[in-house]
């Protein structure tokens, strides 16, 4: 996806966000339980040593970068001047953004605002997001993907003063805004004034529970009573589903059973894809039903 977005002179790494956001919501599509489930294990760990290696990358590269810089006749102090400078237009860009995104959807799609009861709470929310803009890895790569050289063979002008400035601003929100959020949203007492209109988790949990049973007795009620009618295997599975089965192995053997259950399986996860559409559930807790349903068919396939 980078070298495409690349190759037709656009931005790789919007490319690679934008593939990931539609591979995350199709990926039930394309991919089977067993490379979800190695998918889920294996990028997490990448996902923690692609970000070490990135923050080691910062290190080794700083003091070349430094050196650079006084080469090109630089201050330091004038460099961190810049990096403070554009940290503090960061933060204000991003606030404005915020107020903007409000003020459209207050024009466009106002039954989406949450209640806040006022508008003064209903103020605090951008201005409170605002302060959350910290750069990380994603602003490193967009400015190490600007090229050493240009097409006449000239070096970029001013990339060493680029990257630090670059260091800068992630240094500085990570630890000023980082470590400053914890204390705002306390002082602020945002979370008590405002109403994200969403379940608290423990409820959402129980909601999406009892939905998914419900949603399974149901259906196979509808599809299979009939033709099942009497089976004790079906009776337990149209009662305790959400249950792990502690039938014998053998009990398995049948595969018109089995495909039954998997028939089932890919029913429950239309009910959650479907369910995670109402924006009072978090969406997390839809991907771990999601992820122990997977679970589960693996298990059976192992039997």
């Amino acid at each position: 996806m980078y070298w495409v977005g690349e190759e037709i002179h656009s931005s790789g790494v919007l490319a690679v966000v934008a593939g990931g956001l539609y591979m995350a919501n199709r990926n039930l599509i394309f991919l089977n339980s067993a490379s979800r489930i190695m998918g889920f294990n294996v990028w997490e760990a990448f996902i923690f040593i692609l970000n070490g290696i990135v923050f080691l990358i910062i290190g080794l590269d700083l003091s070349e970068i430094v050196a650079g810089i006084r080469s090109e006749g630089i201050p330091l102090s004038t460099a961190i001047g810049y990096g403070v400078l554009i940290t503090g237009v960061l933060i204000l860009a991003r606030m404005i953004s915020a107020y903007t995104a409000m003020l459209a959807t207050l024009i466009f799609r106002r039954s989406v605002m949450p209640r806040t009861g006022s508008r003064k709470r209903q103020l605090l929310l951008p201005l409170l997001l605002g302060w959350t803009g910290m750069r990380g890895v994603v602003s490193l790569a967009a400015a190490l993907a600007i090229p050493v050289t240009l097409d006449n063979g000239q070096n970029f002008p001013h990339r060493n003063l680029i990257l630090f400035i670059t260091f800068i601003v992630i240094l500085l929100t990570l630890l000023v805004q980082g470590l400053t959020l914890p204390y705002l949203i306390n002082r602020s007492k945002l979370f008590e004034m405002v109403s994200f209109n969403m379940l608290p988790e423990d409820i959402a949990a129980d909601k999406i529970r009892k939905g998914l049973k419900e949603h399974t007795h149901q259906f196979l009620k509808t599809k299979y009573d009939g033709e099942w009618n009497g089976n004790l295997q079906v009776q337990k599975l149209l009662q305790h589903w959400e249950e792990k089965l502690k039938l014998p192995d053998d009990d398995w053997r049948n595969e018109k059973y089995k495909n039954m259950y998997f028939e089932m399986l890919n029913s429950q996860r239309a009910f959650l894809i479907q369910a995670n559409q109402d924006p009072m559930l978090n969406e997390e807790i839809v991907r771990h039903q999601l992820y122990l349903i997977d679970l589960e068919e693996e298990r059976i396939k192992l039997l």
